[in-house]
């Protein structure tokens, strides 16, 4: 019989009242009738842990296995691994019943505090490994785990016995997106906002950053402003404008778009309009927080008006400033994959490169600021969209990139600023 350790988990309290009653706090759930066993188990896990080397009575393992499930206490087997539940167990758990098992293709393996801790977002809890006896059979070098560790893991949600590519469900998640999907979200892991969401949680740690990323050098090319007041009254509907929106992969060579009409849809779509307060802009396209993490970088190859060229979109001057010329090999790669999903293979006339400068949201946002830059990414380039309709422009939305390549033509690190979308514009070719 292995050795049963059991533990509150930090933060949790036993309040007993009364001779049969107990309230577990901070979830404040109230447990009642228990008989005085169960009250002496309460009572000593208030102290510190309490260990058992047989099964424990009937009414104690059954309090036990309640405040498993609810996250209230961790459990550790023979010293050699322990549970730490974030939610409710599925189902009590299991004698050894478990012959072969291997591990998720979910769970991830990894340090966290000095500790070994195995984690799923597939599973109800965490695990932390302290024996290292068990690290080789977990990663498949040997055959020399104990059965009821595997029972555990099938039983935990890290392992499984059959294989997980021969369901659509679990064969279409890759790993790396169910990991996405459950950090960047309320519910399983994160049941509480202390953790998640806009807590600031860089403020007196670290400086916030600007507003305005660093120029480029060299002379910025000014671009001309639209007149809105004009567009108001004259422009394509909205309606219109959603309707007749398509994706465009065929374009004219013989008339490219103009320095003015880069200018009027960087205008129109992503320049900075004015400061809500300090460090806070406002530009046509809503983002969190007024953080406006995203940057504009065109890639002209051919275009009226302007050399051919990588340039950066100053939102707040309205200008262009060159970032590196057409001919370099790492531009030449960003130009690459958009080739590929326009008509003969041409590359694109002008490619929109959606930088995100990350540090703008995550010095705020917990958790999920990526997933956050995402779906701001996704609202420019729905902008661009439709004011390239509405301006007899053509456009299409690439759902790649290289983001190597935008990290060497820029010289910027990727851990600050990264392409996470990019567009194509021209003038549409005749039909």
């Amino acid at each position: 019989m292995a050795t049963l350790t059991y533990t509150l988990a930090p933060g949790v309290k036993c309040l007993l009242a009364g001779a049969d009653t107990a309230v577990i706090l901070p979830s404040k759930t109230r447990l009642e009738g228990l008989s005085p066993k169960p009250m002496a188990a309460l009572r000593a896990l208030n102290a510190g842990p309490i260990r058992f080397s047989a099964d424990p009575p009937a009414d104690v393992a059954a309090v036990l296995a309640h405040l498993l499930g609810a996250g209230a206490v961790t459990l550790a087997i023979d010293e050699a691994y322990t549970l730490r539940p974030f939610r409710a167990a599925p189902s009590p758990r299991p004698t050894v019943g478990v012959a072969t098992a291997h591990l998720s293709k979910f769970s991830v393996l990894r340090q966290v505090d000095g500790a070994a801790v195995l984690e799923s977002p597939r599973a109800w809890c965490d695990v932390e490994i302290t024996d290292p006896a068990l690290l080789a059979p977990l990663l498949g070098l040997s055959d020399n785990a104990p059965a009821q560790f595997w029972t555990d893991l099938v039983w935990t949600g890290h392992a499984v016995v059959d294989d997980e590519n021969t369901e659509f469900a679990t064969a279409a998640w890759g790993p790396h997106e169910l990991w996405f999907h459950r950090r960047s979200t309320v519910g399983d892991r994160t049941t509480s906002w202390a953790h998640f969401g806009p807590t600031r949680w860089a403020d007196g740690r670290f400086d916030p950053v600007p507003e305005a990323p660093a120029p480029y050098p060299g002379e910025a090319v000014a671009l001309r402003t639209p007149d809105l007041d004009a567009l108001r009254t004259g422009d394509m509907s909205l309606t219109a404008a959603v309707e007749d929106r398509r994706s465009v992969r065929e374009f004219d060579d013989d008339h490219p778009p103009t320095l003015a009409a880069l200018g009027e849809l960087l205008y129109r779509s992503a320049r900075t309009r004015a400061s809500v307060r300090e460090g806070l802009p406002s530009k046509p396209y809503p983002s969190g927080g007024s953080l406006y993490e995203l940057e504009v970088y065109p890639i002209v190859r051919v275009a009226e008006g302007v050399a051919p060229g990588m340039y950066h979109y100053d939102s707040a001057a309205h200008t262009l400033e060159p970032v590196a010329d057409i001919d370099d090999p790492a531009v030449q790669r960003l130009l690459e994959p958009a080739a590929l999903t326009l008509a003969d293979g041409k590359q694109p006339q002008v490619l929109f490169v959606l930088a995100a400068r990350v540090g703008r949201m995550m010095w705020t946002y917990e958790q999920m600021p990526y997933a956050v830059i995402l779906k701001h990414a996704g609202i420019l380039t729905q902008s661009l969209y439709l004011i390239a309709t509405a301006m007899g422009l053509g456009g299409v939305a690439q759902g790649y990139g290289d983001t190597a390549a935008f990290a060497a033509a820029t010289g910027r690190d990727e851990l600050d600023e990264c392409l996470v979308g990019s567009f194509v514009v021209g003038t549409p070719a005749a039909d």
